[in-house]
């Protein structure tokens, strides 16, 4: 297996990791905190909810993982957007683990206070909803905004590539302006996150990193100019095996 072969290998394991953990946390681990607005002075499902933190935390290193491994290739292309996407998935995993901590508050007060004597319930169940709406305004910039700014970023530079079939980073490429409109109504209150029009904006880009994902498990990069061997500075000719 050639080293470009692994990297292929290693950041589409990274992708397909991002979706491994975050759908699950989203949709079922985190659900008793995220949809119950007295979740702190409930009974709780404090286990639940820390293994849907652990999931979003391994999210998180997945995003970086998938940018760093990516980089050297794709800095070949263009040097300044692949360290754009270094940082934009650095800034969208940095957002997403300031929701994970957020979360663990709220299940550290309910431990801690809930049900106590003295305990002010009014203002734990205030505090908890502040906690929560913290991680709801993450869940917004990070997972539904920062995407369309990596599908920008990496879409070009494998569009330009052709590291993988154009139709691939088209998708990226196509639905980022629709995650970002859906994102910044969501932003001014036009539309709910959850809405059906939310859903169908982030689509493009969702399927666009999933099919990113599974060609590079699958079939590694495709034969492109930027993967040939580099000559040394002041050589004028690539290097030939000694006779």
């Amino acid at each position: 297996m050639t080293s470009t072969r692994k990297t292929a290998l290693v950041a589409g394991t990274f992708y397909l990791i991002t979706f491994i953990a975050s759908i699950p946390a989203a949709l079922l681990f985190l659900d008793p905190i995220l949809n119950n607005a007295n979740y702190i002075v409930s009974a709780g499902s404090d286990t639940r909810v820390v293994w849907g933190c652990l999931l979003d935390v391994v999210n998180a290193l997945a995003c970086i993982g998938t940018a760093v491994t990516l980089f050297p290739v794709v800095k070949r292309q263009n040097e300044a957007l692949a360290l754009g996407f270094v940082t934009s998935r650095m800034l969208e995993a940095a957002v997403i683990m300031i929701g994970v901590v957020s979360l663990l508050a709220v299940v550290t007060l309910r431990q801690d206070f809930a049900g106590h004597p003295g305990t002010d319930t009014a203002t734990l169940v205030t505090t908890g909803r502040a906690l929560v709406a913290v991680r709801d305004w993450t869940f917004l910039l990070g997972p539904g905004l920062m995407p369309a700014l990596n599908a920008l970023l990496l879409g070009t530079l494998m569009y330009r590539s052709r590291l993988v079939p154009r139709i691939i980073p088209a998708m990226g490429l196509i639905g980022a302006p629709l995650l970002l409109a859906a994102a910044t109504a969501t932003l001014f209150g036009l539309t709910d996150q959850t809405s059906a029009w939310s859903a169908i904006a982030a689509l493009p880009v969702a399927a666009w990193e999933l099919s990113l994902g599974v060609w590079m498990v699958v079939k590694g990069f495709r034969p492109s100019p930027i993967l040939a061997p580099t000559v040394p500075t002041g050589t004028g000719r690539p290097l030939t095996p000694a006779a």
